[in-house]
């Protein structure tokens, strides 16, 4: 069996306030998201407002200041853009002066022509964890769709993209484990909705409320935001991500919820490619025969038959997904040019399939993913690999 991380469409069907249930933000360039907002505040703020009990001047978002730096625009394809560069708290709660700043950065994008007209904005929450926003080549899809109507705001999440992120390398400074891990808890769903609001004050005319679009885990980050600071939108906008936000829906119970889908996943992946069942089950045995368990990596990890099953990452759980898999099975062996030389899994799979679940250039991801799916107070034990 392949694992999937698609989300089970049981437990995303439940609406909250805008809601589609697809895990993809391209949703927007189909449906009428923006048609009825729900309104949680419409009250506008003055030019001085409280936030985390400390008195912010709002200034212009066309103006720099010591703490937001703003660029200049610059065009591609039907759009604009001008980036914008944050000096915010890494902890909020020692207050501005207090304590060491990071920078989160973010990107302003309108259609040609709106650079000057008054537009409601809107914050993309991206998903991940620990994935930036993508720099926009062109207005197309969700983009397209939002900048007829929006100002749209790219914030790359703290800790990716240009918000100081953390690398394998940045992170190497650090002298332990404990001393990452300390830091770490700097960069989860509530700092990140404090992000935004910091930035919202300082970009929106009158710290007015802005609309958000969560996607994926930035529906986490969305639910979130309602929760600390609702004041701070106008509606929220949410696709193919919902926290666990029941009484006892721990992580175990997410994973649970997951394999029924998972197993409808494999099924049809087989159906459409019944030719690789053979292929499959032969790589399973080789793997478990091998000395060790497994065969060893590029990177040099080992691939055993339980960590084949993590393709299913990307294999099932994305759009081109099932054809990506079949052809990277397609080419799993080594054609025999000696006689009598044993047989060998190719380069070109063992690469294919560390390229389909890297996280390399987004450690955060790794680190951080399991444990939004937590409660407070609640321990948290390798649920996953618990329940396989």
């Amino acid at each position: 069996m392949l694992l999937s991380h698609a989300p089970p469409l049981s437990f995303l069907l439940t609406t909250l306030l805008h809601f589609h249930p697809r895990h993809s933000s391209r949703a927007l360039s189909s449906i009428p998201l923006f048609s009825k907002p729900l309104t949680l505040s419409l009250s506008r703020r003055s030019s001085r407002i409280q936030m985390n009990g400390v008195t912010i001047a709002t200034v212009d978002s066309s103006t720099s200041s010591p703490d937001h730096v703003t660029g200049d625009w610059f065009s591609v394809p039907s759009l604009r853009l001008r980036d914008h560069r944050f000096t915010v708290p890494l902890d909020y709660s020692q207050g501005p002066q207090s304590s060491s700043k990071i920078t989160v950065f973010a990107r302003e994008v309108v259609a040609v022509g709106k650079e000057e007209q008054t537009l409601p904005y809107l914050l993309f929450l991206q998903g991940g964890p620990g994935f930036e926003c993508r720099p926009p080549t062109e207005s197309s899809g969700w983009i397209q769709k939002v900048c007829e109507q929006f100002r749209l705001i790219l914030m790359d999440q703290r800790g990716t993209g240009l918000s100081t992120p953390l690398s394998v390398s940045s992170m190497s400074q650090f002298k332990s484990a404990q001393d990452l891990a300390d830091f770490l808890k700097y960069f989860r769903a509530d700092s990140i909705v404090k992000d935004a609001e910091f930035i919202r004050v300082r970009l929106v005319p009158n710290a007015g409320p802005w609309t958000i679009l969560g996607q994926s885990y930035g529906g986490f980050c969305a639910v979130t935001y309602l929760s600390f600071a609702p004041q701070g939108l106008t509606q929220a906008l949410l696709t193919g991500g919902i926290p666990p936000i029941g009484q006892g829906c721990t992580a175990d119970s997410v994973y649970r919820a997951c394999f029924e889908q998972i197993m409808h996943q494999n099924e049809k992946y087989y159906k459409r490619y019944p030719q690789d069942i053979k292929i499959v089950q032969e790589l399973v045995n080789y793997l478990a025969e091998q000395e060790g368990g497994g065969v060893a990596l590029p990177s040099g990890g080992i691939l055993t038959p339980r960590g084949l099953q993590t393709l299913g990452l990307s294999g099932l759980g994305s759009g081109a997904g099932f054809e990506s898999m079949h052809y990277m099975f397609e080419r799993v062996w080594d054609p025999t040019l000696v006689p009598g030389s044993p047989k060998r899994i190719s380069h070109y799979f063992l690469n294919a399939f560390e390229s389909s679940i890297s996280v390399e250039t987004n450690p955060l991801y790794a680190l951080l993913h399991e444990s939004i799916y937590c409660q407070v107070k609640l321990l948290l034990s390798c649920s996953c690999m618990q329940l396989l």
